[in-house]
């Protein structure tokens, strides 16, 4: 598979008030991954990829359902101060934990675990840049390699049916001096009187919601702002992950 990237026409950035970062998806990254691909958001860049195991945790086992989970991590040289490896250290931040929950909790909704059969799927989800925005390109990316996982099942012929029921998206909004946009970077993000993250399928339908007034309460009224932003992004996001993938 080629590179694929997609800038949004003119006409569309008049709707959404901000315009959203080039997306790009590009595969054949990792040569000892298979089911692998790298996600840029603007200059957020992460690396995707997804491992099946012929197992599943303890909970499941017998049940003849799969299971997807998700692990995230922001490397050293992802941002301009070093991050040290939570490795070297006690154990993951709350902030890791929180959004690699995310991410599995997103996946798993695009999943018929019974067709997945009694197998695991890890996607992990490593930040090798980051400028805002790394959960959302994580479950964007993630969606995708969790794909490319799901064809290599059937392919091989241990599973009959595309056990994928669903195309999940995601992508962030803020109020950033009083003005509501899509998208936010780094700089946006950390000025924004509001944060929101938008978790969406293919058909518009909600999976998850987080938005917190960072400085300020928020209105109604500009909290829909925001969701009809973020619908019509993750409308974008979902054309890029298809095109990707030749759908």
């Amino acid at each position: 598979m080629n590179a694929y990237s997609k800038q949004l026409s003119g006409e569309e950035m008049n709707t959404l008030s901000k315009e959203m970062r080039n997306v790009s998806i590009s595969f054949d990254l990792l040569t000892n991954i298979e089911n692998s691909c790298l996600i840029k958001f603007g200059n957020t860049i992460v690396i995707c990829k997804a491992t099946i195991e012929e197992s599943v945790p303890p909970f499941l086992r017998k049940s003849g359902m799969g299971w997807v989970t998700a692990e995230y991590g922001m490397l050293p040289g992802s941002t301009n101060e070093r991050m040290r490896r939570e490795a070297k250290q006690t154990g993951q931040s709350g902030r890791t934990q929180e959004i690699q929950r995310l991410i599995g909790r997103s996946l798993r909704v695009a999943v018929d675990r019974v067709a997945l059969g009694e197998r695991q799927i890890i996607v992990d989800c490593d930040v090798i840049q980051a400028d805002g925005g790394t959960r959302c390109a994580s479950i964007c990316g993630g969606w995708v390699a969790l794909k490319l996982a799901t064809n290599t099942l059937k392919r091989s012929g241990l599973i009959k049916f595309d056990p994928i029921i669903r195309h999940v998206a995601a992508i962030s909004c803020g109020i950033v001096n009083g003005e509501q946009k899509l998208d936010l970077n780094y700089q946006e993000d950390s000025a924004a009187e509001t944060d929101a993250n938008f978790v969406m399928d293919d058909k518009g339908e909600l999976i998850e919601i987080q938005c917190s007034a960072e400085k300020k309460p928020f209105s109604k009224e500009e909290f829909e702002i925001m969701f009809s932003m973020a619908s019509e992004g993750i409308k974008k996001l979902v054309e890029i992950q298809k095109s990707a993938l030749n759908e």
